[in-house]
Protein backbone atom coordinates (compact mmCIF):
# COMPACT_ATOMS: atom_id res chain seq x y z
CA UNK A 1 0.00 0.00 0.00
CA UNK A 2 1.25 3.48 -1.29
CA UNK A 3 1.85 5.76 1.96
CA UNK A 4 -0.40 8.42 2.27
CA UNK A 5 1.43 12.27 1.83
CA UNK A 6 2.47 14.24 4.45
CA UNK A 7 0.16 17.05 5.77
CA UNK A 8 2.42 20.34 5.59
CA UNK A 9 1.24 23.97 6.51
CA UNK A 10 2.34 26.77 8.22
CA UNK A 11 2.22 26.61 12.03
CA UNK A 12 1.49 22.76 11.84
CA UNK A 13 3.27 20.62 15.18
CA UNK A 14 5.31 17.49 14.69
CA UNK A 15 6.60 14.75 16.69
CA UNK A 16 9.25 13.51 13.96
CA UNK A 17 10.86 10.47 14.92
CA UNK A 18 14.20 9.78 12.89
CA UNK A 19 16.21 6.41 13.21
CA UNK A 20 19.49 5.38 12.14
CA UNK A 21 19.24 2.71 8.91
CA UNK A 22 18.87 -0.64 10.17
CA UNK A 23 18.38 0.40 13.76
CA UNK A 24 22.56 1.37 13.32
CA UNK A 25 24.39 4.10 16.12
CA UNK A 26 23.67 7.51 14.54
CA UNK A 27 25.77 9.10 17.40
CA UNK A 28 29.15 7.34 18.43
CA UNK A 29 30.73 9.92 20.60
CA UNK A 30 29.88 13.61 22.21
CA UNK A 31 31.45 15.07 19.16
CA UNK A 32 28.96 13.20 17.15
CA UNK A 33 25.61 14.36 19.53
CA UNK A 34 27.34 18.31 19.34
CA UNK A 35 27.39 18.09 15.74
CA UNK A 36 23.75 17.44 15.20
CA UNK A 37 22.89 19.94 17.91
CA UNK A 38 24.62 22.44 15.95
CA UNK A 39 23.46 21.66 12.65
CA UNK A 40 19.43 21.75 14.37
CA UNK A 41 20.48 25.38 15.14
CA UNK A 42 22.02 26.15 11.94
CA UNK A 43 18.98 25.09 10.04
CA UNK A 44 16.51 26.82 12.58
CA UNK A 45 17.89 29.72 11.87
CA UNK A 46 18.26 29.19 7.76
CA UNK A 47 14.43 27.88 7.69
CA UNK A 48 12.41 29.83 10.96
CA UNK A 49 10.93 26.88 13.00
CA UNK A 50 10.20 26.62 16.69
CA UNK A 51 11.96 23.75 18.26
CA UNK A 52 9.54 22.58 21.95
CA UNK A 53 11.56 19.49 22.95
CA UNK A 54 14.45 17.24 21.81
CA UNK A 55 16.29 14.08 22.76
CA UNK A 56 18.93 12.58 20.87
CA UNK A 57 19.75 8.41 21.45
CA UNK A 58 22.15 6.00 19.94
CA UNK A 59 20.28 5.07 17.30
CA UNK A 60 17.43 7.90 16.85
CA UNK A 61 16.33 11.02 17.56
CA UNK A 62 13.40 12.81 19.09
CA UNK A 63 11.98 16.04 17.98
CA UNK A 64 9.08 18.44 18.82
CA UNK A 65 9.27 21.67 16.36
CA UNK A 66 6.65 23.58 14.52
CA UNK A 67 7.25 24.90 11.02
CA UNK A 68 6.84 28.28 9.81
CA UNK A 69 6.89 28.88 5.65
CA UNK A 70 9.42 25.92 4.83
CA UNK A 71 7.58 22.85 4.89
CA UNK A 72 9.08 20.20 7.34
CA UNK A 73 10.58 17.76 4.93
CA UNK A 74 12.55 20.56 3.47
CA UNK A 75 13.51 21.13 6.78
CA UNK A 76 14.36 17.40 7.93
CA UNK A 77 16.25 16.86 4.14
CA UNK A 78 18.72 19.45 5.70
CA UNK A 79 19.29 18.11 8.54
CA UNK A 80 19.80 14.29 7.79
CA UNK A 81 21.65 15.09 4.69
CA UNK A 82 24.46 17.05 6.52
CA UNK A 83 24.73 14.83 9.11
CA UNK A 84 25.24 12.14 6.88
CA UNK A 85 27.81 13.95 4.89
CA UNK A 86 29.53 14.70 8.06
CA UNK A 87 29.36 11.02 9.78
CA UNK A 88 30.39 9.31 6.17
CA UNK A 89 33.27 11.66 5.90
CA UNK A 90 34.26 11.34 10.11
CA UNK A 91 33.87 7.36 10.10
CA UNK A 92 34.87 6.82 6.65
CA UNK A 93 31.78 4.97 5.66
CA UNK A 94 29.72 5.52 2.69
CA UNK A 95 25.57 5.01 1.67
CA UNK A 96 22.39 5.93 4.19
CA UNK A 97 22.46 6.65 7.56
CA UNK A 98 19.04 7.30 8.00
CA UNK A 99 16.27 4.89 7.96
CA UNK A 100 14.43 5.40 4.55
CA UNK A 101 11.68 7.99 5.69
CA UNK A 102 11.12 9.53 9.24
CA UNK A 103 7.71 9.28 11.14
CA UNK A 104 5.75 12.77 11.49
CA UNK A 105 3.06 12.65 13.53
CA UNK A 106 0.66 15.82 13.24
CA UNK A 107 -0.20 16.64 16.89
CA UNK A 108 -2.89 18.67 18.17
CA UNK A 109 -0.95 21.56 19.99
CA UNK A 110 -3.39 22.38 22.36
CA UNK A 111 -4.14 19.15 23.75
CA UNK A 112 -0.78 17.42 23.28
CA UNK A 113 2.27 19.98 23.71
CA UNK A 114 2.78 19.32 27.20
CA UNK A 115 2.51 15.90 27.31
CA UNK A 116 5.18 15.38 24.24
CA UNK A 117 7.35 17.14 25.99
CA UNK A 118 7.36 15.03 28.88
CA UNK A 119 7.15 11.73 26.64
CA UNK A 120 10.28 13.17 24.89
CA UNK A 121 12.17 14.33 27.88
CA UNK A 122 11.65 10.41 29.53
CA UNK A 123 13.24 8.40 26.67
CA UNK A 124 16.39 7.78 28.24
CA UNK A 125 14.68 6.57 31.99
CA UNK A 126 12.45 4.07 29.53
CA UNK A 127 15.40 2.59 27.57
CA UNK A 128 17.40 2.22 31.19
CA UNK A 129 19.84 4.42 29.67
CA UNK A 130 19.88 6.81 33.01
CA UNK A 131 17.86 6.63 36.61
CA UNK A 132 17.70 10.47 36.67
CA UNK A 133 17.03 12.95 33.58
CA UNK A 134 19.50 15.60 34.63
CA UNK A 135 22.37 12.72 33.99
CA UNK A 136 21.26 12.74 30.57
CA UNK A 137 22.95 15.37 28.62
CA UNK A 138 21.59 15.05 25.12
CA UNK A 139 18.03 16.47 25.36
CA UNK A 140 16.06 19.57 26.03
CA UNK A 141 15.36 18.85 29.72
CA UNK A 142 18.13 21.19 31.11
CA UNK A 143 16.69 24.09 29.05
CA UNK A 144 13.59 23.52 31.42
CA UNK A 145 14.88 22.32 34.24
CA UNK A 146 17.52 24.60 35.00
CA UNK A 147 17.32 27.47 32.19
CA UNK A 148 20.97 25.28 31.05
CA UNK A 149 22.41 24.15 27.55
CA UNK A 150 19.68 25.84 25.66
CA UNK A 151 21.69 28.79 23.41
CA UNK A 152 18.88 29.94 21.81
CA UNK A 153 18.00 26.23 20.08
CA UNK A 154 14.69 25.42 22.23
CA UNK A 155 11.46 27.38 22.58
CA UNK A 156 10.85 26.62 26.20
CA UNK A 157 8.77 30.01 27.06
CA UNK A 158 5.73 28.50 25.35
CA UNK A 159 6.10 25.63 27.51
CA UNK A 160 6.61 27.27 30.74
CA UNK A 161 3.77 29.78 30.52
CA UNK A 162 1.48 27.03 30.63
CA UNK A 163 2.67 25.96 34.49
CA UNK A 164 3.15 29.79 35.55
CA UNK A 165 3.94 33.34 33.96
CA UNK A 166 6.94 33.27 36.61
CA UNK A 167 9.89 31.57 35.14
CA UNK A 168 10.80 30.67 38.68
CA UNK A 169 7.60 28.93 39.40
CA UNK A 170 7.16 27.47 35.84
CA UNK A 171 10.38 25.87 36.52
CA UNK A 172 9.62 24.28 39.66
CA UNK A 173 6.30 22.99 38.41
CA UNK A 174 7.75 21.70 35.38
CA UNK A 175 10.14 19.45 37.68
CA UNK A 176 7.18 18.68 39.37
CA UNK A 177 5.26 17.30 36.71
CA UNK A 178 8.24 15.23 35.23
CA UNK A 179 8.33 13.49 38.73
CA UNK A 180 4.67 12.55 38.57
CA UNK A 181 3.78 8.76 37.42
CA UNK A 182 1.30 9.38 35.11
CA UNK A 183 2.41 10.14 31.70
CA UNK A 184 1.71 9.31 28.15
CA UNK A 185 2.73 5.63 27.28
CA UNK A 186 3.83 4.89 23.36
CA UNK A 187 0.40 3.52 23.03
CA UNK A 188 -1.14 7.13 23.47
CA UNK A 189 1.47 8.63 21.24
CA UNK A 190 1.25 6.24 18.55
CA UNK A 191 -2.55 6.08 18.79
CA UNK A 192 -2.93 7.99 15.67
CA UNK A 193 -5.20 8.77 12.97
CA UNK A 194 -4.42 7.22 9.94
CA UNK A 195 -0.89 7.00 11.13
CA UNK A 196 -0.61 10.53 10.43
CA UNK A 197 -2.34 12.94 13.00
CA UNK A 198 -2.45 12.71 17.18
CA UNK A 199 -5.52 14.13 18.03
CA UNK A 200 -9.37 13.67 18.05
CA UNK A 201 -12.18 13.75 15.09
CA UNK A 202 -12.49 17.02 15.75
CA UNK A 203 -9.28 18.17 15.26
CA UNK A 204 -8.98 15.98 12.24
CA UNK A 205 -12.03 18.07 10.99
CA UNK A 206 -10.31 21.50 11.47
CA UNK A 207 -7.43 20.09 9.79
CA UNK A 208 -9.45 19.06 6.91
CA UNK A 209 -11.25 22.10 6.93
CA UNK A 210 -7.79 24.20 7.10
CA UNK A 211 -5.47 22.47 4.38
CA UNK A 212 -9.01 22.12 1.92
CA UNK A 213 -8.13 18.58 1.95
CA UNK A 214 -11.33 16.61 1.95
CA UNK A 215 -9.57 13.02 1.57
CA UNK A 216 -7.81 13.51 5.58
CA UNK A 217 -10.09 11.42 7.51
CA UNK A 218 -9.85 7.35 9.50
CA UNK A 219 -10.39 7.34 13.40
CA UNK A 220 -7.92 7.57 16.03
CA UNK A 221 -6.43 3.95 16.72
CA UNK A 222 -7.44 2.47 20.37
CA UNK A 223 -9.14 6.18 20.59
CA UNK A 224 -11.77 4.63 22.35
CA UNK A 225 -12.05 0.94 24.49
CA UNK A 226 -13.97 -1.49 23.17
CA UNK A 227 -16.46 -0.97 26.17
CA UNK A 228 -16.84 2.14 25.76
CA UNK A 229 -17.88 1.68 21.55
CA UNK A 230 -20.11 -1.38 22.95
CA UNK A 231 -22.06 1.61 24.99
CA UNK A 232 -22.47 3.25 21.86
CA UNK A 233 -23.18 0.37 20.06
CA UNK A 234 -26.11 -0.26 22.92
CA UNK A 235 -27.82 3.23 21.99
CA UNK A 236 -27.32 3.21 18.44
CA UNK A 237 -28.84 -0.65 18.36
CA UNK A 238 -31.05 -0.64 21.17
CA UNK A 239 -28.94 -4.17 22.27
CA UNK A 240 -27.12 -4.33 25.27
CA UNK A 241 -23.99 -6.26 25.12
CA UNK A 242 -24.91 -8.65 26.93
CA UNK A 243 -27.22 -9.77 24.52
CA UNK A 244 -24.63 -9.62 21.69
CA UNK A 245 -22.59 -11.81 23.54
CA UNK A 246 -25.38 -14.65 23.84
CA UNK A 247 -25.82 -17.31 21.44
CA UNK A 248 -29.27 -15.72 20.27
CA UNK A 249 -29.28 -15.65 16.52
CA UNK A 250 -32.21 -13.56 15.38
CA UNK A 251 -31.74 -10.61 12.72
CA UNK A 252 -31.32 -8.01 14.90
CA UNK A 253 -28.53 -9.42 17.20
CA UNK A 254 -26.56 -10.43 14.17
CA UNK A 255 -26.85 -6.83 12.77
CA UNK A 256 -25.76 -5.49 16.14
CA UNK A 257 -22.82 -7.96 16.32
CA UNK A 258 -21.28 -6.20 12.80
CA UNK A 259 -22.31 -2.49 13.28
CA UNK A 260 -19.71 -3.54 16.73
CA UNK A 261 -17.00 -5.55 14.97
CA UNK A 262 -17.17 -2.45 12.07
CA UNK A 263 -16.85 0.25 14.62
CA UNK A 264 -14.03 -1.60 16.48
CA UNK A 265 -12.08 -2.13 13.47
CA UNK A 266 -12.27 1.88 12.45
CA UNK A 267 -10.51 1.87 15.34
CA UNK A 268 -7.61 -0.35 14.88
CA UNK A 269 -8.98 -3.45 16.92
CA UNK A 270 -8.05 -6.67 15.40
CA UNK A 271 -11.08 -9.02 14.79
CA UNK A 272 -9.34 -11.45 18.06
CA UNK A 273 -9.72 -8.34 20.14
CA UNK A 274 -13.33 -8.24 19.29
CA UNK A 275 -14.03 -11.75 19.27
CA UNK A 276 -12.87 -11.66 22.63
CA UNK A 277 -15.20 -8.94 23.57
CA UNK A 278 -18.08 -10.62 22.00
CA UNK A 279 -17.37 -14.02 22.97
CA UNK A 280 -17.65 -14.93 19.27
CA UNK A 281 -15.22 -17.32 17.30
CA UNK A 282 -12.62 -15.10 15.32
CA UNK A 283 -13.65 -16.42 11.86
CA UNK A 284 -16.83 -15.23 12.89
CA UNK A 285 -15.85 -12.38 13.35
CA UNK A 286 -13.95 -12.30 9.89
CA UNK A 287 -17.06 -12.71 8.43
CA UNK A 288 -19.33 -10.10 9.66
CA UNK A 289 -16.36 -7.51 8.87
CA UNK A 290 -16.22 -8.83 5.11
CA UNK A 291 -20.55 -8.50 5.34
CA UNK A 292 -20.16 -5.01 6.87
CA UNK A 293 -20.68 -2.93 4.54
CA UNK A 294 -24.36 -2.87 4.72
CA UNK A 295 -23.61 -1.50 8.36
CA UNK A 296 -21.60 1.72 7.52
CA UNK A 297 -24.61 4.03 8.38
CA UNK A 298 -24.80 2.25 11.95
CA UNK A 299 -20.94 2.06 12.63
CA UNK A 300 -20.75 6.14 11.53
CA UNK A 301 -23.94 6.64 13.91
CA UNK A 302 -21.75 5.09 16.80
CA UNK A 303 -18.68 7.12 15.76
CA UNK A 304 -20.56 10.29 16.08
CA UNK A 305 -22.27 9.52 19.38
CA UNK A 306 -18.57 8.69 20.41
CA UNK A 307 -17.34 11.56 19.34
CA UNK A 308 -20.46 13.71 20.91
CA UNK A 309 -20.04 12.42 24.61
CA UNK A 310 -16.38 13.37 24.16
CA UNK A 311 -17.17 16.62 23.25
CA UNK A 312 -20.19 16.90 26.06
CA UNK A 313 -17.82 15.83 28.74
CA UNK A 314 -15.44 18.95 27.43
CA UNK A 315 -17.90 21.32 27.63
Amino acid sequence: MARKPRIEFEGALYHVIVRGNQRQRIFRDTKDYEQYLKLLADYKIRYTFWLYGYVLMNSHVHLLLEVGKIPLSKVLQGINQSYTMYFNRRYKTVGHLFQGRYKAILCDKDAYLVSLVKYIHLNPIRAGVVRTLDSYRWSSHGVYAGGEGGSGLVDEEQVLRMFSEDKRRARRAYRVYMGQVKALGSEEVYATVDQRILGDERFVKELAAKTGNGKIGGKRRHGYTLSQIGEAVEEVCGITIRQLRDKGRDEGLGSGRRVMSLAAKDYGYRGQEIAEYLQRDPSVITRYLKEGGKFEAEAERVHELLLKRVVNKQV
